[in-house]
């Protein structure tokens, strides 16, 4: 029993990585303009759809053939249209009529560690949306990136964009993968005049999060099913101060540049503490250690190398969850007015909505 919840615990510290509105006018767009947003239908997708509607931007929002986006349906100025991003056809059929472009979708698995799937949805997608780009004469692309393609650092002394990526040896295609689809897109910004601008969040918590991802943690939290906390921790963002970066991004960012949209920092007991005062239930107290929380992730790699089981956990997730992803987001904060609103605020908006929603 007490094995099995250290399994919950440390699923949801590595799984759900893998979260204040302002008036702000268009100054870059007509607002009539026309953006395609893929992913839409996906947390941070779903507040930025919103995001820039309330500014006066129709739509075209791309969704996986055979989904629901339930968070999408009967908004007003949001045109559906369902495409594969592993098909260069099916891309640019879905970037006609379009001048402006913002790449969220993703796979953000960790499980299996590695995963052809992962790599191509992340490499091989944004590959076709940069060509696509290119070959339709977008105006501007905002492709949204992972914190995780910069060097994280510790509390005292945070990772920012001019730091290189360090995170290879946890062995996750997610991260790898995302970082190298960064790579990617500053290549043909260097290379190929692509007119495009990278985001990269932290963990977003919010509304509309449908799967629910990043929420995950939250219902966890609230049934009492993290029994303990390891010594890693994260940097958290409301995802609705995420999707006014994204927008932000796309009306006044720079082209070529990269921005961590971001807030606090905060190692896990921390983060719980909070998390749990807004839920109303009591925060994990016991600590996992790191060398037992490792060695149940080499137990579960072996697991799957040796049986082709899918256990609870790899040593990728375990490591994930053992480490500071610690930044400094005063860059996003000065370039593209990024709003800081309260982590506690996020958790209540997030939580009720999962609630209001049968989430819970």
């Amino acid at each position: 029993m007490q094995r099995t919840a250290i399994f919950v615990a440390m699923i949801i510290f590595a799984r759900f990585e893998g979260a204040a509105h302002r008036n702000i006018c268009s100054k870059f767009a007509p607002m009539s303009e026309t953006v395609l947003l893929t992913g839409a239908d996906g947390l941070l997708g779903s507040n930025t759809t919103r995001e820039l509607l309330r500014r006066g931007y129709k739509v075209k929002a791309m969704v996986e053939y055979g989904k629901t986006p339930e968070t999408l349906m009967g908004l007003e100025g949001v045109t559906l249209c369902y495409g594969d991003l592993l098909n260069t056809e099916s891309v640019v059929a879905a970037m006609q009529g379009t001048t402006l472009v913002i790449h969220c979708a993703a796979n953000t698995n960790v499980m299996p560690a590695r995963s052809e799937i992962i790599r191509r949805v992340n490499i091989e997608g944004t590959q076709h949306v940069i060509q696509a780009a290119l070959q339709l004469g977008i105006r501007r692309l905002v492709a949204v990136s992972s914190a995780v393609s910069f060097g994280y650092g510790t509390k005292e002394q945070p990772g920012d964009e001019t730091q290189p990526y360090k995170s290879a040896f946890i062995g996750l295609d997610y991260m790898d993968s995302k970082y190298q689809a960064h790579c990617d897109v500053l290549d043909a910004v260097k290379n190929q005049n692509l007119p495009a601008v990278l985001v990269c969040p932290t963990f977003m918590l919010g509304p509309f999060d449908s799967k629910p991802s990043s929420g995950a943690m939250l219902v966890a939290l609230y049934k009492g099913k993290i029994p303990g906390y390891t010594s890693g921790g994260r940097n958290y963002i409301h995802v609705k101060d995420a999707a006014i970066g994204v927008v932000n991004a796309l009306e006044k960012g720079q082209i070529g540049e990269a921005y961590i949209l971001g807030n606090k920092n905060m190692d896990y007991k921390e983060a719980f503490a909070l998390m749990c005062n807004e839920l109303g239930v009591q925060p994990p107290r016991l600590y996992l250690p790191s060398f037992a929380v490792k060695a149940l992730g080499l137990w579960g790699t072996f697991l799957i190398d040796t049986f082709g089981k899918t256990p609870a956990l790899n040593y990728g997730m375990a490591l994930n969850s053992c480490i500071g992803f610690y930044f400094d987001v005063s860059k996003s904060i000065r370039d593209l007015d990024l709003p800081q609103t309260p982590i506690e605020i996020a958790v209540k908006d997030s939580f009720e909505w999962l609630q209001q929603n049968g989430k819970v």
